[in-house]
């Protein structure tokens, strides 16, 4: 009974109880608002600040959405959250400090900031609600079997957009490059994200279909997907 006890009070042991959620959740939250001090502070590199705010708060939120609705899944090995924090953060931030140095006059337009800020705070915002909809039926990876409770989705903020967690990281990450004024990773995200989400969707929609037949044939033809170049 006392190692029992002992157990479900420990954290830090790669189980996903409240206590081990709560301090994954406070160090995302510390390392938002450290990163948004600097951002709020800093004269010379607020946008660099907002950014890793912006990539503390998404992670958050991914995992905080999935402790909610699929705990029983979550899990910060996520080899999908790992691709994100390599690709996103080593290389947004070694474009931008590489042209901060070399041309500093190109991460001075102000108005690009506005713009990326923007995009991002939206596809932030989509991603989220497509989770906070989607609740037990979202999945990180490919579903290839149907569950009993597996439901399709077509109210909220599903009636306008199909697939939306899809654009909602698309945007997010592109936001977040221009954001950082960085032009090579902005035009490589768009290329990488198009080639990825493209096969991505050609893979489930046909496990979507044999799913759920006509009724995702039907949702399919009027809700576009608002990722360009992808019907």
């Amino acid at each position: 009974m006392e190692s029992n006890a002992q157990q479900k009070g420990l954290i830090l042991d790669g189980r996903h109880t409240p206590q081990n959620i709560s301090l994954y959740s406070f160090c995302f939250g510390i390392a938002f608002g450290g990163c948004l001090t600097i951002g709020y502070f800093s004269d010379t590199i607020p946008q660099l600040g907002i950014f890793l705010a912006a990539l503390a708060l998404f992670h958050e939120l991914e995992y905080m959405m999935t402790a909610l609705f699929k705990p029983d899944l979550i899990s910060l090995d996520s080899r999908y959250l790992f691709a994100i924090c390599i690709s996103v953060l080593l290389k947004g931030i070694t474009e931008f400090l590489i042209e901060l140095y070399l041309f500093p006059s190109i991460k001075s337009f102000r108005f690009l900031k506005y713009i990326g800020f923007a995009v991002m705070v939206i596809g932030q915002l989509v991603r989220s609600l497509a989770m906070w909809h989607a609740k037990s039926n979202f999945s990180h990876t490919i579903v290839y079997q149907k569950e009993k409770d597996h439901n399709l989705v077509t109210n909220g903020i599903y009636a306008y957009l199909r697939h939306p967690s899809y654009f909602g990281f698309y945007w997010w990450a592109v936001g977040t490059q221009i954001l950082l004024c960085n032009p090579i990773c902005m035009f490589g995200f768009l290329y990488a994200l198009h080639r990825f989400f493209k096969a991505r969707i050609n893979e489930e929609e046909p496990l979507l279909i044999r799913f759920f037949g006509k009724e995702y044939v039907e949702y399919k033809k009027k809700t576009p997907t608002y990722i360009p170049l992808i019907d």
